[in-house]
């Protein structure tokens, strides 16, 4: 494996081994994104710029290195989702889920952690709880009630939601590209772990908060008073919305039957949502429309992804990853069930170290290169299950475990009921562990 990197050597900058050239710049990019002291797109396109300019890769290999797959889909949902949220239907739900359990505290909690759970599986983890934290501020002001154990349910709900669909966390986008794997099999394999998780986590969260959420008569009286139809600012957007959002939900469970990406699915419907909420408007109205809603697109999300990509390309051109692999097997042996549960409960760990996003492009390529030792491609897949649900679950292992952590603490910052990373992670991780354990036993019932 060394002498892959050798044959790079002349390329590489002062004649420099690529090996450790690609591997120190990893791990100097992974020190800055976790340090959080520079943008994580800065850190993240400077390193691939590095990589470029070094020799360790071509431009075209850099190029072909951007999983577009996972971009395109990226991008086709935030401009969905920035749509479709101008007409209050978001609200609209969190306000309906609270009425519908007559304001009680402990019912408003699981209403709002079944709507979390639901919108982070259906549209993504990031999304939902931009939309969701700040209704649950207001519903928990006029409840008299302290938002903390709200937030902290929501922030494990988007994560758990998450896992069970393609679209609905990150690293589930970047492991069904990288494989192949479609909407409907993310379903099937990991929707039934997701739900079982939730359930079970919401007894510890009863038994520490739950029993002692109290609200008056006054304060609940003062929830059911809120017009759940005065969130929808326009119902007109919102039948387009709705109709386009079926319709790409639609086409992701029909993708393997129709031989299309994910990708061009969402491009396809963002395309079509623009088009219909800008149909009839002058020239100058549509500008100043599409610019809007393009601002709302996580772009410092896209080019860490990009970035990311090729950084990640790089260090697999030098062979490192190849090695890396070989270790692995030879410390497990080679044994299946043993490699699926170090990459389920080591992915887990790691996520709650670190932002799971570079760990999981990082791991992708690593398993990859094991498919010689077990018998192909194909039977890989209980790993990916593995890792999947270990990147997704281990992001509530602390604030930092995932983006939608880190969106949910601002926003209770920025309304004086800040969230402790420790006191965050003192309750969180081993709430992450029991859900690894329930994964660990539904690992290994269904594919071991």
């Amino acid at each position: 494996m060394h002498g892959q990197g050798e044959a790079h050597a002349a390329q590489v900058i002062f004649g420099w081994d690529p090996l450790w050239f690609a591997g120190i710049l990893f791990v100097i990019t992974y020190a800055l994104i976790m340090s959080e002291k520079i943008n994580r797109a800065i850190v993240a396109t400077s390193a691939a710029a590095i990589m470029v300019l070094a020799g360790v890769i071509t431009e075209q290999k850099a190029v072909h290195g951007v999983d577009f797959n996972t971009i395109g889909l990226l991008t086709g949902m935030m401009i969905i989702v920035a749509i479709t949220r101008r007409s209050g239907v978001f609200q609209y739900l969190a306000v309906w889920a609270a009425k519908k359990v007559d304001a009680r505290p402990w019912g408003i909690l699981v209403m709002l952690v079944v709507v979390t759970a639901l919108l982070s599986a259906l549209l993504d983890n990031v999304t939902t709880v931009l939309l969701i934290a700040p209704v649950t501020l207001l519903i928990t002001e006029a409840l008299g009630v302290k938002a903390y154990p709200y937030l902290f349910a929501e922030i494990l709900a988007s994560n758990i939601g998450g896992s069970a669909t393609l679209i609905g966390d990150p690293p589930n986008i970047m492991i069904g590209s990288a494989v192949g794997l479609s909407f409907n099999d993310f379903i099937v394999h990991l929707a039934p772990a997701a739900v079982i998780v939730m359930l079970a986590t919401m007894v510890p969260i009863y038994l520490i908060w739950g029993r002692h959420l109290k609200a008056s008569d006054e304060s609940r009286q003062r929830v059911m008073n809120y017009k759940e139809r005065d969130a929808i600012s326009d119902p007109v957007l919102l039948v387009k919305s709705l109709s386009v959002l079926a319709l790409v939900i639609l086409g992701f469970a029909l993708a393997h039957f129709i031989g299309k990406q994910p990708s061009t699915i969402a491009l396809s419907g963002a395309a079509l949502l623009l088009l219909l909420d800008n149909l009839g408007r002058k020239s100058s109205k549509q500008t100043e429309q599409v610019h809007a809603t393009f601002c709302e697109v996580e772009w410092v999300t896209i080019f860490f992804f990009i970035g990311l990509f090729v950084v990640v390309h790089g260090l697999e051109s030098t062979g490192l990853l190849t090695m890396l692999a070989e270790e692995i097997l030879n410390l497990t042996g080679g044994d299946m069930s043993v490699t699926a549960m170090a990459i389920l409960w080591g992915s887990a760990i790691a996520s709650a170290v670190v932002d799971n996003i570079p760990f999981v492009a990082t791991t992708i390529p690593l398993i990859k290169s094991m498919a010689p030792t077990f018998g192909g491609a194909e039977a890989l897949m209980p790993l990916w299950w593995s890792l999947a649900l270990g990147a997704c679950l281990g992001g509530n292992g602390s604030l930092v475990g995932a983006s939608a952590n880190l969106i949910v603490a601002g926003f209770a910052e920025r309304a004086r009921q800040p969230i402790g990373f420790m006191a965050f992670t003192l309750a969180a991780f081993p709430l992450m562990l029991f859900s690894i354990l329930i994964s660990s036993v539904y690992i290994y019932l269904r594919y071991l």
